[in-house]
């Protein structure tokens, strides 16, 4: 795969992100702060949210299985997205609860194996789940200034 193949296919993935329907699923799941695997659970099997949640979720898993079989650069991927790291350090503190749960060993593997074979991985999903508290903290305070 040249570079150029591989930027052309992360550009086609950003563009998957700016339907509609997606960009909506995206901001839910930016502001889902999961404190239990039971809160997880039901994101998935809410009337209301499992749409969004599985959008999303399913979204990131696929493009690491890109990455994770050659499709895509990796290192031009990680470069261009940060937004996988988020959606993974929601769900990583419980996904062996959940995969035990759903009995679904698979679940999240494709985004897991791209993640962690980062260095510092864990680091880097803890520091994402205190960035998005900040960033809701600070919406938060916006909002009720404005």
């Amino acid at each position: 795969m040249s570079k150029a193949e591989s930027a052309e296919l992360i550009l086609k993935l950003y563009d998957l992100r700016r339907e509609a329907k997606m960009r909506e699923a995206r901001s839910w799941i930016i502001g889902f702060f999961p404190e239990t695997v039971q809160d997880v659970l039901k994101a998935m099997i809410d009337v209301e949210t499992s749409a969004y949640y599985r959008m999303v979720v399913s979204y990131w898993d696929m493009a690491a299985s890109f990455v994770n079989h050659g499709a895509i650069d990796e290192e031009m991927f990680n470069d261009s997205a940060g937004e996988h790291i988020v959606v993974f350090s929601k769900i990583e503190p419980f996904l062996s609860e959940l995969r035990e749960m759903t009995g679904n060993p698979n679940m999240l593997g494709n985004l897991e194996k791209l993640i962690m074979r980062q260095p510092d991985a864990k680091a880097k999903l803890s520091k994402s789940r205190e960035t998005m508290k900040r960033w809701m903290q600070l919406r938060a305070e916006t909002t009720k200034t404005a």
